[in-house]
């Protein structure tokens, strides 16, 4: 295409999507691959999803002790290998071994004749995985992108996550019960596949044509440093602190809506589950696109962070008064997808534009901590404090309505707090500087 044909495109992408020409190409391929990502995870997690039902709470909550002890080790051994890997093989490399993973969990069901030992390793493995895969990109993107960029390109690139969970769970929903569950891990593999050359052509145009600054460490070069790092840097850092409390109170307000949903849907079969997993997943995505696409980046320039970030916090509040007031399944239903559909549009991308003013080592050691550990140490114990206040107090989903409004005004302070940082760029040192 030529320069004048080109010219009226860029004008029509910059205005509509705040995308510059030469941009626009890093744009589009990091929107594919957050696409081909969230593919293959919302491939399983429909399935996964549906397992829950078949376990009480209790037995739900040892799974996501497991899960959390399953990733501090993942997070500790991959601080391990950012130290000593180089960085042009780092992120790649995470993407091919949980390809190799899935490859490997495919020929397992085909070998072990155990499905309660099968089903309870995926939902852990997968729980590990549905953290680890984002919050990695999402390094990568930060490492990618200015801070500049971030606010106006990072609403644009989880449009593509939508998108993907919109695509992903077609299959599970229309050919779950005839496919099979675990031939769909073989799909999960080769669409993780995808994702290495994608990685590869964005190295390539960051260094030919994003405005970045020359970073610290060559891409041939190891980040180094203590494997550990990352959890001191995030204990000794408020700004780091802060973002961490903000996602550990997310946290309990997925748990409580995940195990009352689990709770209603175990009178049906797992097939049937898993369809109106699929279900949820597909409106929640299909919500999501539009807003994440057009709305997020406008919200983060205009209003700022704290404003954008406080914005699905103070829509809960109000959404958890209605479960209180009216504790029906279909209630609980809309929550979730209000919930959710915030998340990946606004809240997902905006709390990952704070990640564009610290150092290569945080983005790699100490976000992963943030994102895996704090997330995954939350469900745990948001899970416990669910089983003793459903079974150990005899709670209902009324009485869950009004303690979820409580922590979800929280949850609002918080966003206030850590977007307030970010919008006045007030760092702590030991976030380090930006590259």
């Amino acid at each position: 295409m030529n320069d004048t044909a080109q010219r009226p495109v860029s004008r029509y992408i910059k205005l509509l999507f705040k995308i510059k020409a030469h941009e626009i190409r890093s744009a589009l391929t990091s929107f594919v691959f957050m696409f081909t990502l969230m593919a293959a995870y919302y491939t399983l997690r429909p399935v996964r999803d549906a397992m829950a039902s078949d376990w009480s709470d209790a037995e739900l909550s040892w799974l996501w002790t497991m899960t959390f002890a399953l990733s501090l080790v993942a997070v500790s051994v991959y601080g391990s290998a950012i130290s000593k890997i180089k960085f042009r093989r780092l992120v790649p490399g995470v993407y091919a071994f949980f390809c190799l993973s899935f490859l490997a969990f495919y020929l397992g069901t085909q070998t072990l004749d155990n499905p309660v030992y099968i089903d309870k390793t995926f939902y852990v493995w997968l729980s590990v995985f549905s953290l680890f895969h984002v919050s990695v990109f999402w390094s990568f993107m930060a490492e990618t992108f200015s801070k500049d960029q971030g606010k106006r390109l990072f609403g644009f690139i989880a449009s593509g996550a939508s998108i993907g969970a919109v695509a992903g769970p077609v299959i599970p929903v229309f050919f779950s019960a005839t496919l099979g569950v675990y031939n769909l891990m073989l799909l999960a593999s080769l669409l993780l596949l995808l994702t290495i050359p994608l990685i590869v052509y964005l190295e390539k145009l960051k260094q030919e044509e994003l405005d970045r600054a020359a970073p610290v460490l060559s891409s041939r070069d190891t980040i180094g440093g203590n494997p550990l790092s990352g959890f001191s840097d995030f204990f000794s850092n408020r700004y780091l602190l802060g973002i961490g409390l903000f996602i550990l109170l997310y946290t309990v307000m997925s748990t409580f809506v995940y195990f009352e949903l689990k709770n209603m849907l175990a009178e049906f079969d797992r097939a049937t589950r898993s369809q109106y997993w699929g279900i949820m997943d597909l409106i929640v995505n299909s919500l999501a696109i539009v807003t994440a696409m057009f709305a997020t980046n406008r919200l983060a320039m205009r209003f700022g962070l704290s404003v954008t970030l406080s914005i699905v916090p103070v829509i809960i509040i109000a959404g958890w008064l209605v479960v209180a007031a009216a504790p029906l399944l279909l209630v609980l239903v809309g929550l979730q997808i209000v919930r959710r559909a915030g998340n990946y549009a606004i809240t997902r991308p905006g709390r990952e534009m704070l990640f564009t003013l610290v150092s290569r080592e945080t983005r790699f050691k100490t976000k992963p901590v943030i994102d895996i550990v704090v997330y995954r140490g939350g469900d745990m114990l948001s899970g416990w404090v669910y089983t003793g206040l459903a079974q150990g107090f005899g709670l209902g989903l009324t009485g869950i309505g009004l303690i979820g409004a409580g922590i979800a005004f929280l949850w609002a302070i918080m966003a206030v707090f850590i977007g307030r940082s970010y919008d006045h760029d007030r760092l702590h040192s030991s976030a380090g500087k930006p590259d």
